[in-house]
């Protein structure tokens, strides 16, 4: 398993990762009252530390505690620096190889009424909320910056600044964005959030070996979404979202995760299931896209990789064994498609899977089965974990659904 890709080091930025397995932004929606890291928020990174991954990604960190998708969401604020500091601290005495960036987000119209203040930039169907004006996409560029300064203070490696998934980066990068407004309509409007933010890091952080990047959605999937041809169609166009990469590295961008899909609208093109695993080789070629556009400065770590598995996962068509986690992974870089390959719901399935996978342990592994059952507990705004292999998660989803009943959901 030695000459398997996944277990060299690559470069990022003027760091370096002892392996290619990269760990994706999860969220376990299980922080404390005050937005710092609860005991299973420890309990779960403890484990990916263990697990001895080359890049760690700490999931979603909001940057604001008015507009957050999650109850029990992870805060970046002035109030959380001593206990993000110590977090830092407790995870590197368990490991301290693996690079630790945080993905820093802002929910906008994902944002939970329930909870906290939906805000918009154009009201898209389904969601809406209060239509943010140009000095609080200001103050929201604050937020982003602040959270980057608290983060490279309490020991941070990195952070990701999020533009994908439907959240605030990507409400104001899609096309849908036509409002006549500092943020909105031509492309160099809409452009502008990122690079300020982008532009402010690195003028306020004099750090060389603190990572900047951000994960991006090449093509969200829906009428002006991001990485369509325009506000009113679907058809598909990287020229925006290849631009938006090239600025981001001009600007001093050390990695890029490339993304698609919005799991509260296009699910299974977020993360590929085994009702449509196919979706996968769609992101290959995204990775590949955005592979020929960057210099090789820069790192490019691909997603979807959770749904090859062990082989076990619907594709057809295909030779046994060259539909697996470990082949498309080392095929994929070798290739030059990618650098680093990300897992995300496997991850949760078993956070021990790099160690286990780069020691032959493979039998050993407790492979994700596609369930989603990770999803609902987070849509039901529940503390988030593999239902399937702990049986902690199992119960928290049994009981919801006892007492909330069954829901027809979108992902969130």
């Amino acid at each position: 398993m030695e000459t398997n890709s996944l277990f060299s080091s690559v470069p990022i930025g003027n760091r370096t990762a002892t392996n290619r397995l990269v760990i994706n932004a999860m969220e376990g929606n299980d922080a404390d009252q005050n937005g710092n890291p609860g005991p299973k928020t420890y309990r779960r990174y403890r484990r990916l530390f263990e697990g001895d991954a080359g890049v760690i990604f700490l999931e979603a960190i909001t940057v604001t505690c008015e507009n957050r998708a999650r109850l029990n969401q992870l805060s970046i604020l002035p109030h959380n620096q001593k206990a993000l500091e110590k977090f830092v601290l407790d995870m590197k005495k368990i490991n301290p190889q693996p690079l630790f960036i945080w993905q820093l987000t802002h929910a906008g119209e994902l944002s939970s009424p329930d909870f906290s203040r939906r805000v918009c930039v154009k009201p898209l169907p389904g969601y809406g909320g209060d239509l943010l004006s140009e000095d609080e996409i200001d103050e929201a560029i604050d937020q982003f910056v602040l959270g980057a300064k608290i983060a490279h203070d309490a020991g941070a490696d990195g952070v990701d600044i999020k533009l994908c998934h439907g959240y605030l980066g990507t409400q104001i990068l899609r096309p849908y964005n036509d409002r006549n407004w500092k943020y909105g309509g031509p492309w160099k409007n809409r452009c502008r959030f990122a690079y300020e933010i982008y532009e402010r890091i690195a003028k306020e952080i004099s750090d060389p070996n603190f990572l900047v990047g951000s994960k991006v959605t090449m093509w969200e999937g829906i009428p002006g979404g991001q990485g369509c041809a325009g506000p009113d169609t679907a058809c598909m166009d990287l020229t925006e979202p290849l631009d938006l990469i090239q600025g981001l590295e001009e600007r001093g961008a050390d990695f890029i995760l490339v993304s698609a899909g919005n799991p509260n609208l296009t699910v299974a093109l977020a993360h590929p299931d085994k009702r449509v695993p196919d979706y996968a080789y769609l992101h290959h070629t995204f990775q590949r896209e955005v592979k020929k556009v960057v210099s090789p400065k820069v790192a490019v770590i691909g997603s979807a990789y959770s749904v090859f598995r062990d082989g076990k996962n619907g594709f057809q068509g295909v030779e046994e064994g060259k539909n697996t986690l470990l082949y498309w992974g080392d095929k994929n870089i070798r290739d030059g498609v990618v650098d680093l390959v990300a897992i995300g719901r496997q991850s949760f399935a078993d956070p021990l899977i790099p160690a286990k996978l780069k020691a032959g342990k493979n039998k050993e592994v407790k492979w994700c089965t596609l369930c989603d059952n990770c999803m609902e507990l987070l849509v039901r705004q529940k503390n988030t974990g593999c239902a399937t292999h702990d049986k902690e998660y199992a119960s928290i989803l049994t009981e919801a659904r006892q007492k909330e009943g069954k829901i027809k959901f979108k992902y969130a």
